[in-house]
This record gives C-alpha cells, sequence and structure tokens, in this order.
C-alpha cells in the first residue's frame, strides 16, 4: 500500500515522541497545488472511523478513503539535502509533478518533465 523508508520512519517516531497526543501519522491527498494534487502529513491523536490504517515498524498511518487509491506504491522518505529538509513523496501513479514535489497529477494526459512552473519554489 504505503512505503516509508527507515529515514521517514525515524523522523515520525520522533515526531511521535515530541508529541505526547499524538498516535499515529495521518497521510492524505487533496485537490490543489500546481499540478492537481497535493500531499498532506499530520499527527493525530486517534484514526477515523473511515480511515484504512497500515501499521509501519510500530506506526500507526491513517488514510483517508478519498486518498487511498492515489497513495497506492508511494514511497516517502525523509530528506536532508542542500535543497532542504523533509518529508519527500515518489508516487508511481503520478503522470507529472511540480518541480518541489509537493503536488502531482495522476490523469490520462501524457507525462510532463518541465517543472518550471512550480509555484511553491521560492
Amino acid at each position: 500500500m504505503l512505503i516509508l523508508t527507515d529515514k521517514a520512519i525515524n523522523a515520525v517516531k520522533g515526531l511521535i515522541t515530541d508529541t505526547p497526543e499524538a498516535c499515529g501519522l495521518r497521510v492524505m491527498v487533496s485537490g490543489g497545488g500546481c499540478s492537481g494534487f497535493q500531499y498532506g502529513m499530520g499527527l493525530e491523536s486517534q484514526s477515523r472511523d473511515e480511515d484504512t490504517i497500515v501499521a509501519l515498524d510500530g506506526i500507526q498511518v491513517f488514510i483517508d478513503p478519498n486518498s487511498v487509491s492515489m497513495l497506492r506504491g508511494v514511497v516517502i522518505d525523509y530528506v536532508e539535502d542542500i535543497t532542504g529538509v523533509g518529508f519527500r513523496f515518489e508516487n508511481p501513479n503520478a503522470t507529472s509533478t511540480c518541480g518541489c514535489g509537493s503536488s502531482f497529477s495522476a490523469g490520462d494526459e501524457a507525462p510532463t518533465t518541465d517543472k518550471s512552473s512550480c509555484s511553491h519554489r521560492g
């Protein structure tokens, strides 16, 4: 379903440890961003009735029903490099992405490699 790298798991565990009321990580997809859909993440104190719950190395990941199909096969990594520090999504279902990787398109249109129009870049 969804994969978190070891680095991402360690980062999430650290965040949960620092947030006593949190018991899991919510990963979602919503409309928006410069490519059509955008990723979202946040700590949660509990799951919702309709959530799919994925257990990954002691972390509960909560996914709402609308996001499940778009997150199938997605790899979430935690990176620290010259471009910044944070979570990075690699989505095999995306037909195009913005330059910063925070939004994507999953439609039937042809994949694009032009990432110059990303409005998230500083």
